[in-house]
């Protein structure tokens, strides 16, 4: 999905949103129309009302977009194949106010995949914040833990908030600093 700036969007039925930084929950109405401002990774920010809101994926079809489809993974996939998988999924989850994904931003400190004996797997994961504070850290915890939890053969998905060592500028990837301009 590319990032559209300012395009115009009328909501085709109620949809539950966030606000954005303050992580709130509301429902936007059928009818209102607004701006998508961000969208990256399946999920989309838009300017309504002199606010921005956080529509997940998942109710694309809200805002006339198509719904992100299903993930998939190779016949008898191996644990490197589901590592893969879940950096690829990490890379789809978006802080909605900066348009890099968590991984170039540095965000994510650790990941690994566990084994069961019965095939399902079960990932881990430890990752920051770029401000202790973020409204949205809860956000994008759960959007994290969301994302995996679709990939095929994983059962269970701990996503763990950590501030140490904490985050700073030069965590993020070389691409993402060109972007934000922090070289």
């Amino acid at each position: 999905m590319r990032s559209d700036t300012n395009e115009p969007v009328v909501i085709y039925r109620d949809v539950r949103a966030v606000m954005v930084p303050a992580g709130t929950e509301t429902t936007l109405k059928a009818g209102q129309a607004g701006y998508i401002t961000q969208a990256l990774g399946g999920s989309f920010t838009l300017y309504v009302d002199g606010n921005l809101f956080r529509i997940a994926g998942e109710d694309a079809d809200a805002l006339g977009k198509e719904v992100v489809k299903p993930l998939e993974l190779p016949p008898h996939a191996t644990d490197d194949d589901v590592l893969k998988a879940v950096w690829d999924q990490l890379k789809t989850c978006y802080d909605p106010e900066i348009p890099i994904n968590v991984v170039d931003l540095g965000l994510v400190y650790e990941c690994e995949v566990r084994p069961g004996e019965d095939g399902a797997r079960t990932v881990e994961v430890k990752m920051t914040l770029t401000a202790p504070g973020c409204g949205m850290g809860d956000i994008l915890l759960d959007d994290a833990k969301d994302k995996l939890e679709r990939i095929p053969t994983v059962r269970e998905v701990k996503v763990e908030l950590v501030f140490d060592p904490p985050w700073n500028p030069s965590m993020m990837s070389e691409a993402a600093r060109l972007q934000t301009g922090m070289f």
